[in-house]
């Protein structure tokens, strides 16, 4: 069901919601937060078909704000998903014209659900500092996605330099299950050191930058970063150790695992797609310290190597 709303404001559709929920009875009871997607015009729909997937396992009112600030006047035109159109969720898209563009926070304020947590997605280039903007202050999780950016590695270098506790990126969900595996290969015999970690990816991969801070910070060693084809994303990861390297490389959705003394593991490593990415971002609610060491502690790390 969709329920469009023009020239309406945020009592209006707090009333209509109630409306709907009465009639079609959808509840909000289960829902365990409001995701706030910050869209343009134009991607919007694939914006809440992502929004909607991610969260299948984490039913949410998600509200898409987008912004029009070039119309002559102000006005807010609303929609309302419900069922079908919204899968497990419910969606409010509002559309903010003219002097209300700047004020998307106090339009969103009436329609956050009740003690529940706030997580604000951002499906497009994002401001340097999301932290400190409106609706960022107003989000327990800020989610934004470098590789939306034309140059995603100083992307990811800015977030950085602006990191506020609560802020993660997608290009970090897209090391998971990298980091699981590495994981796992070094919790089996011999256990030895790593002196060493050469992690190579495309050059224009921001996720490869993360796992390589993470690993440095972890292992507390030296990290090489490897340049390879722009848009392949991650490629390999090598663990140097006294009785020979750890090695884990992907050739397009495979990967092998190869260790001393045990025989090679093939296994599927696809890379994850936005829906992927930011259901793994839901998952979690509060901080990520591990995320904030990587981006913050484990980059400076690569620098040096990456630079020579």
């Amino acid at each position: 069901m969709i329920v469009n709303l023009d020239k309406t404001s945020t009592t209006e559709i707090s009333k209509k919601l109630v409306q709907l929920r009465n009639e079609v009875g959808s509840m909000t009871i289960g829902r365990v937060m409001t995701l706030v997607a910050v869209c343009r015009g134009e991607d919007v729909e694939e914006s809440l078909h992502v929004a909607a997937e991610a969260t299948r396992l984490h039913p949410s009112r998600i509200i898409a704000l987008v912004a029009d600030p070039d119309a002559a006047d102000a006005w807010l035109d609303a929609e309302i998903r419900l069922g079908g159109d919204a899968g497990a969720s419910e969606i409010i898209v509002l559309r903010l014209h003219g002097d209300l563009a700047q004020h998307g926070a106090s339009a969103l304020t009436p329609l956050l659900l009740a003690d529940s947590p706030v997580v604000a997605w951002w499906p497009m280039e994002a401001d340097e500092n999301i932290g400190e903007t409106p609706i960022g202050r107003m989000a327990q999780r800020r989610i934004t996605d470098a590789s939306l950016s034309a140059d995603p590695r100083s992307e990811i270098l800015r977030r950085a330099m602006h990191y506020t506790a609560g802020d993660t990126d997608m290009a970090w969900a897209r090391t998971t299950r990298w980091r699981g595996l590495l994981a796992g290969a070094l919790d089996v015999p011999p256990y030895e050191p790593v002196t060493k970690v050469i992690v190579t990816g495309a050059s224009d991969s921001a996720s490869t930058d993360l796992l390589g801070g993470w690993l440095g910070v972890a292992l507390g060693c030296p990290v090489e970063r490897r340049l390879g084809e722009p848009g392949l994303g991650l490629i390999s990861v090598e663990l140097e150790r006294a009785s020979g390297p750890i090695l884990l490389t992907r050739h397009g959705e495979q990967a092998i695992l190869s260790q001393p003394g045990q025989p090679d593991r093939q296994m599927a490593l696809q890379r994850p797609d936005a829906v992927a990415s930011l259901a793994e971002e839901l998952r979690r609610l509060d901080k990520d310290e591990v995320y904030r060491d990587a981006l913050v502690r484990g980059l400076p790390k690569l620098a040096a190597e990456d630079d020579a």
